[in-house]
């Protein structure tokens, strides 16, 4: 059974059955700007960057490490940041029962557990049967973001994402423009370390999320 959701405002929280489902995330930051997801936002470097950057824009962020969570919490209140709601949480679960569908202008996620051993890939958010939760947080013609420095699994995201009936198309990039989104990108590329950075679109019109590769594994679960 999960913990506990905090879902976390400038000046408010919540545990997750306090709110509805899906958390009405229009509610939290009222607005009419377009939403930006980080899943794992570990410090939260990128993401205060952005919703300081943007602030007509509406930005989530999840973070399953209670440390890491309290120190993003600290940062965005220092900043007065009500564009931004930070949940604490397991990424999959929330994806799968409280989260809305088709909402988010953009999807970032840099350098997320691998999880290598095959006991452990029902955990990672980029697999077969986990990518399609990922996608359907964007809306049609919206974006995701990813990165990581380990390149099996890299390779292994980008092979699922260009097989996804729903993206339009995989871009492989050498940097970003706006250059290192987190701490650990900034480490490894001061090091020299090999990275794989993904720009992926999803298709316009509403194509149905289901990966082929994962499709029986879903149905099955659910039947």
């Amino acid at each position: 059974m999960p913990k506990p959701v905090c879902v976390s405002l400038v000046d408010a929280e919540y545990e997750l059955g306090d709110l509805a489902v899906p958390v009405p995330l229009a509610e939290l930051a009222p607005g009419g700007g377009s939403w930006e997801v980080e899943l794992g936002f570990g410090k939260g470097r990128y993401l205060i960057r952005r919703a300081a950057a943007e602030p007509a824009g509406r930005f989530l962020g999840v973070e399953m490490a209670g440390r890491y969570f309290r120190l993003a919490r600290q940062r965005r209140n220092r900043h007065g940041l009500r564009n931004l709601v930070l949940i604490q949480g397991e990424g999959l679960y929330l994806m799968s029962v409280a989260l809305p569908r088709d909402f988010a202008a953009a999807v970032h996620v840099y350098f997320p557990d691998p999880w290598p051993k095959s006991r452990h890939h029902k955990r990672r958010l980029f697999d077969s049967e986990t990518v399609d939760l990922v996608l359907g947080l964007l809306v049609p013609g919206g974006r995701l973001y990813f990165a990581t420095d380990c390149l099996e699994y890299g390779d292994l995201v980008e092979s699922i994402l260009d097989s996804h009936p729903a993206v339009a198309e995989v871009h492989r990039l050498n940097v970003w423009p706006d250059g290192a989104r987190t701490n650990y990108e900034g480490k490894y590329g001061a090091e020299g370390r090999s990275l794989v950075r993904l720009a992926v679109s999803r298709a316009g019109g509403a194509p149905a999320l289901l990966h082929p590769a994962g499709r029986a594994g879903i149905l099955a679960a659910c039947s």
